[in-house]
């Protein structure tokens, strides 16, 4: 199915609105689309990382943002990605109880649902919340709980997937593996976070080996911050499925190609990129690069609480400062699709629903005077 979308429907689309930035937005905001890479820690928004510290009377855990949502956003000026992930751990800390990591995937569903995501590839910091105390069983049954609900509510899809995080042992990464038995049903795979530098892939090789032998999809973030040997050493150690960001293996043709041979998607984060300083600007961002080498490329949030916005807002920025056009867009919406870990005619059924959306939008543009309301502004 990979360059259906663009086949069929790009003849549909009038000439003039190929390269129109204002009608690319509008069509990426209002077409069905997958997320692949979305931690749901970094889905936290202040608001709710105050109110549940104050539930269950940890408001200490914040007291150095003085426990306020002004002083918590001013912290998010960050100068990499340590120093974001120092923010990030601490306010993580709210997170206690089952109905905690319910509220907060059910906040962050709610916003994706208004973002047309109609499957979402979720991730979650398993090790750290078992290295501070909280079960590994409130943490799969809050989420699970809020991602079954939106599956009977409104039709998501979801995968779930435990991330190891870099920072901690990896002998702790390995008996968190060793936990997911019971949790099967309902976890898809595992994936590899944190602080890359100075933590190579293969540290974690015996849990993703583990991991696959139980029959997890595996994926790792690798060439983020750290440099395109790490994703060779994700791709022939941990042997994973898909790159997590990645946006450094355009300083290696020889990693770009074999990216493109073995059909090796990346799930890339502009707007992470920009604000952890990966890339000095959204312009200098090399999403067109990734895709001119022929690879699988699609679009993500991340950890759109800190951020600054979700999985639209990643397009807009993108449509807006790459001057992204109508077959660029297509690809990565069909990309967020053809990329999942969904069954062949699971995502046959979205890539069919993708197409209808295109045909909509355009009679959308063309007819309705309001049509501008749906439109993210850029980031």
């Amino acid at each position: 199915m990979a360059g259906e979308l663009n086949r069929r429907v790009l003849q549909l689309i009038p000439s003039d609105l190929e390269n129109d930035p204002k009608f690319l937005t509008f069509l990426a905001a209002n077409v069905p689309k997958a997320e692949l890479h979305i931690h749901i820690e970094g889905a936290l928004e202040p608001e709710l990382a105050l109110k549940l510290a104050a539930r269950n009377n940890v408001t200490e855990v914040l007291s150095k943002y003085d426990s306020s949502v002004a002083k918590l956003r001013e912290s998010y000026n960050f100068s990499d990605l340590q120093s974001f992930l120092n923010v990030y751990y601490d306010t993580m800390q709210v997170l206690r109880t089952a109905d905690d990591f319910f509220c907060l995937t059910r906040a962050y569903l709610e916003q994706a649902r208004i973002q047309h995501v109609r499957h979402v590839e979720l991730f979650f910091d398993g090790p750290f919340h078992v290295r501070r105390g909280v079960r590994l069983s409130s943490v799969i049954d809050g989420i699970r709980s809020a991602l079954e609900n939106a599956e009977a509510e409104w039709g998501l899809s979801w995968r779930l997937l435990m991330c190891l995080q870099r920072e901690l042992p990896p002998e702790e990464a390995l008996h968190c593996v060793r936990q997911i038995g019971p949790y099967r049903p309902w976890i898809h795979g595992i994936g590899l976070d944190g602080a890359e530098k100075p933590n190579p892939p293969e540290r974690f090789a015996d849990a993703f080996n583990l991991a696959r032998s139980m029959g997890l999809h595996c994926v790792a973030h690798a060439g983020e911050e750290g440099p395109p040997p790490y994703i060779y050493t994700a791709l022939n150690v941990l042997h994973v499925e898909r790159i997590d960001h990645g946006v450094r293996a355009v300083e290696d043709p020889s990693l770009l190609e074999m990216l493109r041979v073995r059909l090796v998607p990346l799930t890339v984060c502009p707007l992470s990129n920009w604000r952890l300083r990966v890339v000095e600007s959204l312009a200098q961002h090399p999403i067109k690069e990734l895709m001119d080498a022929g690879l699988c490329v699609t679009l993500n949030s991340d950890d759109p609480a800190y951020f600054g916005g979700y999985i639209n807002e990643n397009f807009s920025a993108m449509i807006h400062e790459k001057h992204l056009n109508c077959t660029q867009v297509l690809g990565l919406l069909e990309n967020s699709f053809v990329a999942s870990f969904l069954e062949p005619n699971q995502r046959n059924l979205f890539l069919g629903e993708q197409c209808s959306a295109v045909e909509s939008c355009v009679r959308t543009w063309q007819t309705d005077p309001n049509r501008h309301e749906s439109v993210v502004s850029t980031a």
